[in-house]
């Protein structure tokens, strides 16, 4: 597709930034939206202070209650650091923490959403089948990926497939081009499932397609997380969309009703063309992660571009979300089009994470990584919010000879979840797991690479939000031919890094220290 330099200035009129003032942001929908939430929690609060006019009859019964609460905690299968964090709130505020645990754990406001899951998963478990021959394979080679595969099939439809090429993209500048080529290309369908689409070059030039494609017939289906609509779209954008031939859906739309179901979004990007093509990894469709948009340095993002076999892990995964509000759901008409790309070598796992169940698929795959490393496990992350578990095992790998290598970003991109990083590097530093910082700006990757052998590139974050409260996405891959790429992207990025050493981290403002310190409470919340 040709284009001048005029033509790449002009943007699609849906997707063209508007200025917004304080007159518009005065009678916005996010005000209304933020006024009436408000109000619900003062009348929570009002309720509260109505309370306390009767303390001295409460007392005990708050004392027993508070006991009570505790046990309770002790006894659930919840993270050791959440119950602490809990804990805390009910031993400050034992009525008003026990409604909020009440209310998020109890499935208060999303129960339906978690009833939905479930039946999508229980439809959808034996669609795509996992060839028994490859499972004899991986399980002669004693790598242990058949264990993986073995427990990724427990949680989902996760089959993992050979014949399929993997293209490994080390900024989000190349991800982009790739992924406007390949949209050219479509003649059947195309899905696009964002946690970000915002007003902009990235989603104009996207959106062009996107609208031309869908009037030579192609099917085109748009996803994007709820809270777009407050801070990246106008309100009813998949109106928008519609009236150009684009299906869109909002995941969990945003309303002025106070509900635990807003702790969970879908923090996953998928692009899918013809079922041949499939795209994940950090990358958004916002300007700043082509570095169109400057915000926080230079934005350092990675993705991952699928042909063959493994698509259509990512068309499931895509159709299992798009399907959550169908009663009557298809599958099969676009499980057909994935075919083998020859001479492919490797294996790769489409898989995704939802919070609705008890499996922390996203983390239990880093950890299987992490115990049965032997060289090295060199990861970028943009959050290092870790639990127990999970520092533990970056511990246990370097005290046992492994390389363990973090890259982290320089500038934040929020200064709270920065200070709780720093609040982890001490530990891991005398562990033996090495950190750095990467100094030109923001690091938004994520990204898991071992061995020579094994890598992860998707959605999942070393965070509470990613690991416990979202929806994601990532691809596995053994034995590809882009793991060395993966690799050398990794030592490159490592050349525009500062080290953090015992002596960085003594010198540290001390307003890093105190935010982290206190936000360490409220870390499984965040």
């Amino acid at each position: 597709m040709k284009n001048t330099d005029r033509n790449d200035e002009k943007v699609f009129r849906l997707a063209k930034p508007v200025k917004r003032g304080l007159l518009h942001l005065v009678f916005s929908r996010f005000l209304l939206i933020l006024a009436l939430l408000v109000l619900q929690v003062l009348l929570m609060v009002a309720f509260f202070r109505w309370l306390e006019d009767y303390l001295s009859y409460l007392t005990a019964l708050q004392t027993l209650f508070t006991l009570g609460m505790i046990v309770y905690l002790f006894n659930s299968g919840m993270d050791s650091s959440a119950k602490l964090t809990w804990m805390l709130i009910i031993a400050a505020l034992p009525l008003p923490g026990a409604a909020l645990l009440f209310f998020t754990q109890m499935n208060i406001g999303h129960r339906v959403v978690k009833r939905r899951v479930a039946e999508i998963i229980a439809d959808t478990a034996h669609i795509l089948e996992q060839p028994p021959g490859l499972m004899l394979a991986l399980t002669a080679d004693e790598s242990g990926t058949d264990d993986l595969v073995t427990y990724l099939n427990r949680s989902g439809c996760f089959p993992i497939f050979d014949g399929t090429d993997a293209r490994y993209f080390p900024t989000g500048e190349s991800c982009f081009q790739a992924m406007l080529e390949e949209l050219e290309k479509a003649e059947k369908f195309i899905f696009l499932e964002f946690f970000i689409i915002e007003e902009g070059y990235m989603w104009g030039r996207v959106l062009e397609i996107l609208t031309r494609k869908a009037a030579q017939g192609v099917d085109v289906r748009v996803m994007y997380d709820g809270m777009c609509e407050l801070s990246h779209l106008p309100h009813r954008y998949t109106k928008l969309l519609e009236d150009q031939g684009i299906k869109a859906k909002i995941f969990t739309p945003i309303l002025p009703v106070v509900t635990s179901q807003y702790n969970y979004r879908d923090h996953r990007k998928i692009l899918v063309v013809d079922g041949k093509t499939a795209f994940t990894g950090g990358v958004n469709l916002a300007d700043e992660y082509i570095n169109r948009r400057k915000r926080f340095g230079r934005w350092k993002d990675t993705a991952v571009m699928l042909q063959g076999k493994a698509v259509k892990g990512f068309t499931l995964a895509f159709l299992q979300m798009w399907n959550m509000d169908e009663p009557a759901a298809e599958y099969q008409p676009w499980l057909s089009e994935s075919a083998e790309v020859k001479g492919a070598r490797g294996y790769v796992l489409p898989y995704t994470d939802n919070p609705m169940d008890n499996d922390r698929v996203g983390e239990t795959v880093y950890m299987d990584i992490l115990y049965r490393a032997n060289d090295y496990v060199h990861i970028m992350t943009p959050y290092l919010i870790l639990d127990d578990e999970l520092e533990s095992a970056l511990i246990y790998a370097a005290q046992r000879g492994v390389d363990v290598k973090i890259i982290l970003p320089g500038i934040p991109d929020k200064k709270v979840a920065y200070s709780l990083a720093k609040s982890h590097y001490a530990r891991l530093t005398a562990a033996g797991v090495k950190l750095y910082e990467y100094t030109p700006g923001f690091l938004h990757a994520k990204v898991f690479v071992s061995d020579d052998k094994k890598a992860v590139v998707g959605t999942i974050n070393l965070d509470y939000r990613s690991l416990y409260h979202h929806f994601e996405c990532a691809a596995y891959m053994y034995l590809t031919d882009c793991i060395p790429w993966i690799e050398a992207d990794f030592q490159q990025t490592l050349l525009e890094c500062r080290a953090v050493t015992a002596e960085t981290i003594a010198s540290e403002k001390a307003i890093y220290r105190i935010v982290g310190g206190l936000a360490k409470f409220i870390a499984p919340l965040m």
